[in-house]
């Protein structure tokens, strides 16, 4: 039997911000998040701006190539933006996403620091390494693994997604499992929630939705000075129809209709 995602989505724009820039969203073939890079203009577009890109060329993709394919295509959307105003010159955005493949296998997309995690079998996994400073100090030998939480320097990074063609691009093919479970965040969860605590949500909560609901919450409870979005998807049969997508944070707050005009 095929397989597709249940999924669910929770973005805040939390107690610190003005604006919400992440953006994030779910399907049953897909789910990610973007986070617009802190310190840079229009983050919040460069966020949404690329989840609407990516998500209106249609649901299942070839393979791996392909969707690095889709995600340049989206990205040179966002040089676009910089081009017709250069006022947004240095707007960028992470991404990470699972997305199923037409052969059937979950694809994983990364770039940046938003992290994606795996939860089998009741163990919680990192799948994403962090483009980021800190993380090549603690590869280094320089910082230790404990102490990225408090760096700080943990929120500069050293990838993401600008509207260059050099800008990375990252896929890699992973097998679905009936029971995963995946959860995709921004930094505003990861950086104030260590793994146990996120272990222990994805364990017991019992859809989704739940899930995505009660991570923000810990995030903004533990004091959280970023936006905070996590999007949960649980690998189930059935089939990665064309459903509606839902979008939150930025994606929802600014329509497609909206990106499309300002290109």
């Amino acid at each position: 039997m095929a397989l597709c995602l249940s999924a669910g989505v929770h973005s805040d724009i939390g107690g610190y911000r003005d604006v919400n820039q992440d953006a994030a969203f779910v399907a049953p073939w897909g789910a990610g998040v973007a986070d617009g890079v802190g310190g840079g203009p229009a983050g919040d577009l460069a966020s949404a701006a690329l989840v609407h890109r990516l998500v209106a060329g249609g649901d299942r993709v070839m393979d791996a190539p392909a969707l690095a394919v889709r995600i340049r295509e989206a990205n040179w959307d966002l040089g676009a933006h910089v081009r017709r105003d250069p006022a947004l010159a240095g707007m960028a955005t992470t991404f990470t996403a699972v997305w199923f493949s037409q052969r059937g296998t979950l694809l994983l997309a990364h770039t940046g620091d938003s992290r994606a995690y795996l939860l089998h079998g009741g163990e919680l996994m990192r799948q994403t390494r962090d483009d980021s400073f800190v993380q090549t100090l603690v590869e280094q030998g320089l910082v230790r693994a404990e102490d990225v939480m408090t760096h700080p320097r943990r929120n500069i990074i050293t990838a993401s997604l600008r509207g260059d063609a050099t800008d990375l691009v990252r896929v890699a093919e992973r097998v679905p499992v009936r029971g995963d479970r995946w959860m995709i965040c921004s930094d505003g969860v990861s950086d104030y929630l260590p793994d146990d605590a996120i272990a222990d949500v994805l364990r017991g909560a019992g859809d989704p939705q739940a899930a995505a609901d009660e991570i923000v919450r810990l995030a903004l409870d533990a004091g959280s000075r970023d936006n905070v979005t996590a999007a949960v998807a649980d690998v189930v049969d059935g089939a990665a129809d064309a459903r509606p997508v839902r979008f939150a944070g930025a994606a929802a707050a600014r329509f497609s209709e909206e990106l499309d005009a300002a290109v």
